[in-house]
């Protein structure tokens, strides 16, 4: 107790110079730089990258920074004093000037290409020049990594400003989209959902940008008008930003030998993402198939973990492209992201997604990716037939894995001990036709009601319900009945309330929630996204009544269909 109060009460890391001591640059130490670019990184117009794992970048500064919010949690994890977070050479180079780091923090930054595939599609024309060698990190750009009580973390800049790849974008984030990450980030991690992590969010007191949004009250699929937004710098972490997109990038040009190195750099990328990402489970003494091998079952066991984690917690990625699948396995890229209020398995908060990428589509989504990261290592395997039998096997299985996942998953939100496929198929089709909202009711369910009047406060009452209230009633009591009948016995009800409780959260990042947050942070009043960030990473807790009655309710009628509340186009 005495060791962890004084590490609480003296932090590792009070200063920037502190934390120079910690940088250790790996990727740009072993991977290849692009022979094209410019030492100094003054390379911010869009052009093709032939070659190279990144680019060295300058970040552009926000002007006349801000400090908006700081995950006081990151900081504990990190040993970070909080102070930090306001304190000028962190601000300074945290929403963008690495002028004036001290050493040996490095004054450049550095972005990578990556290519893109859409459920399994592999596609060039999201490219400028239409080669797939000018798609990448438009406005996200690194500037350090460091390693911190034995863990490597990157951190990232999201809205640095223009890289190579910013395809003629001003490459800047705005303040309602950077809210809305820095929230969500930390809201999933409290969830117990692998996620890329919000260190700390600015906002520039002069600089704007336009952007399309919404009129308020808009039922417009589409932004009606531009608006007048402030920038804004958040900056991410994680141990690594890298995708599946980027390895696709370098087998493509493996598999088409688009120049002398392009096997040699696939190799290097892939290697690295063992060494960063699973050098905890991949032994480095292994050859490279044998390596590759277990990437992909170790990779597949992830994506799967993670995908049955966001139905768990409601959570729709609703962009769910291989350039925004981490290998690591977590989430990364909140851009149309939402969480399911009103039950339906087709929610899609992206006007632009399909319902390819819909809420119960994810797992389907996620085997498309993993085919794609399998056929990323093809040409590392070409010579070794056994181990292209076992990659073909642990691709192959992917969907057994994966409803194994999920099957687990639903029943621990039921409380049961085994997956019951008759009681799912029925309280879905019950959820669906109600409607519920997805988050009230499992919270509900897990006090374990004796009636279904507690579930109501969970009824949206949709037309099925309407039409017919005391037919709807009938059949939920017949659905809670046969439930409970498959619970434990009575002396260990009150052990599977317990736990439910620390699957089913009781409240959820609603957009509006959010929305309220975000104009008010636009006019210079950040005390509503502080108070949400608060709630939010305390999602399983019961809070204070008054907490209660503003965050755990339903979704306010005049909310529906609503653009920007509803649905999005875009957030950026």
């Amino acid at each position: 107790m005495t060791n962890r109060l004084s590490q609480e009460t003296s932090p590792a890391v009070a200063t920037l110079s502190d934390l120079a001591k910690l940088a250790n640059y790996s990727l740009m130490d072993t991977l290849h730089c692009d022979p094209d670019a410019k030492a100094n990184g003054a390379d911010h117009d869009p052009r093709q990258v032939f070659t190279g794992h990144y680019v060295p970048v300058n970040p552009t500064p926000i002007k006349d920074p801000e400090y908006v919010a700081h995950s006081k949690d990151l900081f504990r994890q990190l040993g970070f004093a909080d102070s930090m977070a306001q304190a000028d050479g962190f601000v300074r180079m945290f929403s963008g000037d690495l002028s004036q780091v001290p050493d040996p923090l490095r004054k450049i930054g550095w972005s990578c290409g990556y290519a893109l595939s859409i459920f399994g599609t592999e596609y060039n024309q999201q490219c400028p020049f239409r080669t797939g060698n000018g798609y990448g990190d438009g406005r996200a750009i690194s500037v350090l990594e460091a390693v911190i009580n034995d863990q490597r973390w990157e951190m990232q800049l999201k809205g640095g400003g223009r890289t190579p790849y910013c395809r003629g974008g001003d490459g800047r984030s705005v303040l309602r989209s950077s809210v809305r990450e820095f929230l969500a980030q930390e809201h999933m991690h409290a969830l117990g959902v692998p996620t890329s992590r919000s260190l700390s969010l600015y906002v520039s007191k002069t600089e704007r940008v336009q952007r399309p949004w919404y009129s308020e009250g808009s039922r417009m699929k589409d932004p009606d008008k531009l608006i007048s937004e402030a920038v804004a710098i958040s900056t991410r972490v994680a141990p690594s930003f890298l995708r599946v997109g980027q390895l696709e990038l370098f087998s493509r040009r493996a598999r088409n030998q688009q120049h002398p190195k392009a096997l040699e750099e696939l190799e290097k990328i892939v290697l690295h993402v063992i060494d960063r990402e699973y050098g905890e489970v991949i032994d480095k003494k292994l050859g490279t198939a044998e390596k590759v091998v277990l990437l992909a079952r170790e990779f597949r066991s992830r994506l799967t973990s993670l995908v049955a984690n966001w139905i768990r917690v409601g959570y729709c990625q609703g962009n769910f492209n291989s350039d925004n699948c981490a290998v690591g396995g977590f989430t990364l890229d909140y851009g149309p992201f939402g969480f399911c209020e009103e039950f339906n398995p087709q929610y899609q908060p992206w006007t632009g997604g399909g319902q390819h990428f819909a809420f119960f589509n994810q797992p389907v989504a996620a085997e498309h990716n993993f085919h794609m990261f399998c056929t990323t290592l093809l040409p590392l395997l070409e010579s070794d037939e056994d181990s292209l039998q076992q990659l073909s096997e642990i691709r192959s299985d992917f969907p057994k894995v994966m409803q194994a996942q999920m099957e687990k998953m639903w029943a621990a939100k039921l409380g049961l001990s085994a997956f019951h496929a008759e009681l799912f198929d029925e309280l879905e089709t019950l959820m669906a036709q109600t409607p519920v909202d997805y988050t009230i009711f499992f919270r509900e369910l897990s006090s374990l009601p004796v009636d279904i009047e507690p579930l109501k406060k969970s009824f949206y009452k949709g037309s099925s319900y309407t039409a017919d209230p005391e037919g709807m009633d009938k059949l939920w009591s017949e659905w809670l009945a046969k439930w409970q009948s498959l619970l434990g016995s009575a002396s260990s009800k009150q052990e599977i309330s317990r736990q439910m409780k620390l699957v089913n959260p009781k409240y959820s990042l609603r957009e509006w929630l959010v929305m309220p947050a975000y104009q008010q942070a636009n006019a210079g009043n950040y005390a509503l996204v502080r108070e949400l960030q608060e709630v939010m990473t305390r999602p399983y807790a019961e809070q204070s009544q008054d907490i209660e009655e503003k965050y755990y309710r339903l979704k306010p009628s005049k909310f529906f269909e609503v653009g920007g509340v509803s649905h999005l186009s875009c957030s950026s």
